[in-house]
Order: C-alpha cells, then sequence, then structure tokens
C-alpha cells in the first residue's frame, strides 16, 4: 500500500508539473547599439522608432501601448490621434509616461536612439536605426530582427520577397531617368543628397545615375542653390518636401512654389516634366518600414512610367 501510495504521489507531481506554462526562452536581439537579451516574446510594446512602427503594424504584431506624437502617415493612423497613448515625441521621451506603461520592450531608432540609454534603465531596448551605408539590406536586416521577436518569420519573408522583386523591376527602368538629383526643401532652403546619405538609396540600391558624384554624405545634405540645380542639369529631378512631411504644407505644395523660377525651369528635368515629388511623409519620417519601402518603390515606378 505505501509503494503505491508513493507511486501515486510522484505521478501527481509529474502531472502537475506537466500542467505549467512552458518557461519562455531568452531571445538575444544583435541592434545598432549592442545586444540586448528579451525574457521571451514581448507582450507591451513601447514604440519610438516609426520606421519600426510600419513594420510592426504591417506583421500584424499587438501589443503597442506606446507611441510617439506627431505627424504620420495614413496607414499608420490607429497610432495616431491618442488612440494609443502617448509617450512624448521622436526626440524627447517622457519617461514617466514610458514607465508607467511598464513595457517588456522599448524599440528606439533614427532620431530616438540618442536616448537609448536612459530608456534602457526602465526597460529592455534596442536600436532599430537603419545603415544609410547600405539602406536596403540594412532596412530587411531589421525587418527580419523584429519578425524573430515576434514569431513573424513567415510573414516577413513573403514581404521582404514582394519587395525585392519591385526593387529589381526599379533597377531595371531607373538608368532611363537619367542624371538624377534628390533634393530636400524646406523654409525656403534648399539641400542635396548623394550616394552615402539618408536618401541614398535612390543611388545605391535604386540604381538611379547621380547628377553630382561630389556630394558629401550626411543626415542633413548639402545646402545648395538654384543655380547649383541649373550647373548640375539633371534629366530626373527628386523632390522630397519637408514641410510637407512634418504636417505644414500638402504633398509637394511648397516646394513646387519654391522651384518654380526662371532658374530652374531652365533644367532638363523641367522643361521634360521629370520634377517628381516624392511622398515627404514615407521618406522623412518612415524610411525603412516594410510597407513604406514598398510604397517608395511603386511611386518611383509610377513616375518612371509616366516619364
Amino acid at each position: 500500500m505505501f509503494i503505491q501510495g508513493m507511486k501515486a504521489a510522484l505521478i501527481g507531481v509529474v502531472a502537475a508539473f506537466a500542467a505549467l506554462p512552458a518557461l519562455a526562452a531568452d531571445i538575444t536581439v544583435k541592434h545598432a547599439q549592442g545586444e540586448t537579451v528579451l525574457p521571451g516574446k514581448p507582450a507591451k510594446i513601447v514604440v519610438f522608432d516609426l520606421v519600426s512602427l510600419d513594420t510592426l503594424k504591417t506583421l500584424g504584431v499587438t501589443g503597442i501601448v506606446g507611441v510617439p506624437s506627431g505627424n504620420k502617415p495614413d496607414y499608420l493612423a490607429d497610432f495616431a490621434g491618442g488612440k494609443v497613448p502617448e509617450a512624448g515625441t521622436l526626440f524627447e521621451p517622457n519617461f514617466e509616461a514610458v514607465a508607467a506603461a511598464e513595457p517588456d520592450l522599448i524599440i528606439v531608432g533614427g532620431r530616438s536612439a540618442p536616448k537609448y540609454a536612459d530608456l534602457a534603465k526602465i526597460a529592455p531596448t534596442i536600436d532599430m536605426t537603419i545603415d544609410a551605408q547600405r539602406f536596403l539590406a540594412s532596412a530587411e536586416d531589421n525587418v527580419r530582427t523584429l519578425a524573430t521577436v515576434f514569431g513573424k518569420q513567415t510573414e516577413a519573408e513573403t514581404l521582404i520577397g514582394k519587395l525585392n522583386a519591385s526593387t529589381a523591376a526599379l533597377r531595371e527602368k531607373a538608368p532611363a531617368a537619367g542624371k538624377t538629383l534628390f533634393i530636400l526643401t524646406t523654409g525656403g532652403k534648399l539641400s542635396a543628397y548623394g550616394a552615402g546619405s539618408r536618401f541614398g538609396l535612390v543611388h545605391s540600391d535604386f540604381n538611379f545615375a547621380p547628377a553630382d558624384e561630389t556630394i558629401k554624405p550626411g543626415n542633413h545634405g548639402q545646402p545648395v542653390s538654384f543655380e547649383y540645380i541649373l550647373e548640375r542639369n539633371p534629366d530626373t529631378l527628386l523632390v522630397l518636401d519637408r514641410d510637407a512631411a512634418i504636417g505644414q504644407e500638402a504633398d509637394g505644395e511648397a516646394a513646387a512654389k519654391l522651384l518654380d523660377n526662371e532658374i530652374v525651369r531652365q533644367t532638363e528635368a523641367w522643361k521634360n516634366g521629370k520634377v517628381v515629388y516624392v511622398s515627404g511623409v514615407l521618406w522623412y519620417l518612415v524610411p525603412g518600414g516594410l510597407t513604406s519601402m514598398q510604397m517608395v518603390v511603386d511611386e518611383l515606378v509610377a513616375a518612371l512610367g509616366k516619364g
């Protein structure tokens, strides 16, 4: 009887342990500022990087409990207007709000990256800043990183495959655009961007021939004038209207007024109707998101088709 009782007790203990939920495995995430270990898949996420917010939404990840305030593209409307608690701005987190959200993961990148160390004191934090020197590959690496964290690898690979096919088609069409210059307008000023800059993927990944190979790389571009544009005389002029990107003007409106002058009108791009006003919010606020990358490529393919 005693032995039978011991067997029954042991069976009961084994059954009790079997009924317990499996312990989540740690996830080690390599990112722009090192490595962060997560104790399993995060359930609550505060996201300061709009590029990552784009990718998480595209992959169907839920549990976002904090986002930055400010302008967002229409497809991220679910996170605008206070629908999800705001946790500060892209540049200045509200640390009290972040702590109150009790996140399992905080994501920074780009503009919010300098706050990495401070936020990491609150909860595990990763930096998804994209490497401009290898923009598309780096952006895809980040998509795969987030997909792995949240168990969305299959969805990610399907969408990356679609993006790669679209990018290949764009690369074939791009040489027909001739010499191409990418400029940003804001407050009546102009900046040009070349290879290795924040918008350098136009040349390195999309295969547009540069109208100027001497532009110094940098996040803020190289200040230029109308005379510079005429001197370089691009066949295609790609224009990002920053005022529109941050919600101050309709898309391309301020830039179109600025560039409509007797100097720029002499360029081949203007004379041939190849001044393209790209979507400011996609290029400026969410460059490298899974949805934004696809929209950017589709936008340029369409623009070349019109040409």
